[in-house]
């Protein structure tokens, strides 16, 4: 049911604000799953598990932006084509490190994009014209090379890089913006999941447990996403913004501090046996070195 429920939640935002929803995804499984490995190593699991729901979460949202008219070709193919390349690399990267080391970067990630949220929010930038697009091929390639590489190495779809770089850096209207990060998501969050679906025995894990994961969520994300999408071209979005970035942020500080009470409860544990007679800490004496 949580996994369930998951899914369904990240469904709506990630329609809503064009992300695949591992942002949801990922929390939600950290926090009611936990983690048993000392290495976090089950984190990696989570991100397969979530880079699987993302296609799902980006094809039906894609499908709703295509109805509303708002995709646009000439976006999607330049990024399209470098973030193809560039998820495998951050798949690949981020495998080189233990679990630990991938949850602390996608608890940073997420309380930059929620104080981001919330800066443009309160500033209220104005939202670009049409003719203000500005750059052209070379943009939208370094555009998708980059969210492709957070894509992988964080485990998320990339919208939440993709859409805030389109409306600042090229001057994208945002709801365009979203409907092109659909369009490129769906189709790479299968590359970037199936090469991380194949590295998963790496860190100790099956990929099987990541399809049993993904599947409640991906019923959930089915009515989610397509419900979301519908609401990006009919809500006020800069309110809905800010509530969720609220909800991430809270749920990155209790990542943060489940880790740092574990941790703290293992330095307490070490120390206590360190200390106990015959501990690591202590000295035995052999039967030719006692006086």
């Amino acid at each position: 049911m949580v996994t369930l429920l998951t899914g369904l939640v990240a469904g709506v935002v990630g329609g809503l604000a064009g992300i695949g929803g591992s942002i949801i995804m990922l929390p939600a499984l950290a926090i009611f799953l936990g983690y048993a490995t000392p290495d976090r190593s089950e984190h990696h699991l989570y991100m397969a598990a979530a880079m699987l729901v993302n296609v799902v979460v980006a094809y039906f949202a894609r499908v709703q932006h295509a109805r509303e008219g708002a995709v646009r070709a000439d976006l999607v193919r330049p990024i399209l084509a470098s973030m193809c390349v560039s998820v495998v690399i951050g798949v690949l990267v981020v495998n080189v490190f233990d679990g630990t080391v991938a949850k602390n970067a996608l608890i940073g990630f997420i309380l930059c994009y929620c104080l981001f949220n919330m800066y443009s929010t309160v500033r209220k930038l104005p939202e670009p014209q049409p003719h203000q697009q500005r750059g052209g091929r070379a943009l939208l390639l370094g555009i998708g090379g980059l969210t492709g590489f957070m894509a992988g190495f964080l485990g998320i779809g990339g919208g939440i890089v993709m859409v805030p770089l389109m409306q600042w850096v090229a001057r994208v209207p945002l709801r365009q913006s979203i409907a092109a990060s659909a369009a490129v998501m769906w189709v790479t969050a299968i590359i970037g999941s199936v090469t991380k679906l194949s590295l998963l025995h790496t860190h100790g894990q099956h990929w099987l447990d990541a399809l049993a994961l993904a599947g409640p969520m991906a019923l959930g994300a089915v009515a989610g996403a397509r419900f979301g999408a519908w609401c990006t071209h009919r809500l006020h979005l800069p309110y809905l913004k800010a509530a969720i970035s609220i909800i991430l942020g809270a749920s990155a500080i209790k990542m943060a501090y489940d880790g740092l009470s574990k941790f703290r409860a293992r330095q307490t544990d070490s120390a206590e046996v360190d200390r106990a007679p015959g501990g690591q800490g202590s000295t035995t004496l052999t039967p030719s070195e006692s006086p």
